[in-house]
């Protein structure tokens, strides 16, 4: 497989990258173990670029119990921003919730560092609190949103 690199990260991941939305078990796959396995052969057939959020029910923790052991192989993308619950201060941009959300996904995936933080939904990016995030030792970069600020 032929590798490439992500931005200006220096980190080099394949083409294709395995969206793990479907591996929750309240919204596609009840079958933890079925999970895993297609997660083992997307990484035995070369892709490296693993992309999961902490609104995907319980996505990360499959995730994380896949990745035992190869971890050190793999790029990690996680998103945060949606609602987590009915609590206002458990969504959005705001610094306290960065904090939280990036120790719960760590928590979840059962790993010390994400490799790509990305905002999951904001209205403008100028409503993103992010320069703190630039201090979150277990961030290797900085929160990017999946929509432009224009």
């Amino acid at each position: 497989m032929q590798y490439r690199t992500l931005g200006r990260t220096g980190s080099k991941v394949s083409p294709y990258a395995l969206g793990t939305l479907m591996f929750a078990t309240s919204i596609g796959n009840p079958d933890d173990g079925n999970s895993i396995r297609i997660i083992h052969k997307a990484l035995d057939t070369g892709i490296n670029l693993i992309d999961t959020a902490d609104s995907y029910g319980d996505s990360e923790e499959i995730v994380g119990k896949a990745l035992k052991g190869r971890r050190d192989s793999v790029v990690l993308a996680t998103k945060f921003s949606r609602p987590m619950g009915d609590d206002p201060n458990r969504q959005g941009t705001s610094r306290r919730w960065i904090m939280t959300a990036v120790e719960d996904s760590l928590r979840r995936v059962q790993t010390d560092h994400i490799d790509l933080y990305q905002i999951h939904v904001v209205g403008t990016l100028d409503q993103a609190y992010l320069p703190p995030a630039l201090q979150i030792s277990s961030l290797r970069r900085r929160p990017v949103s999946e929509r432009s600020a224009a």
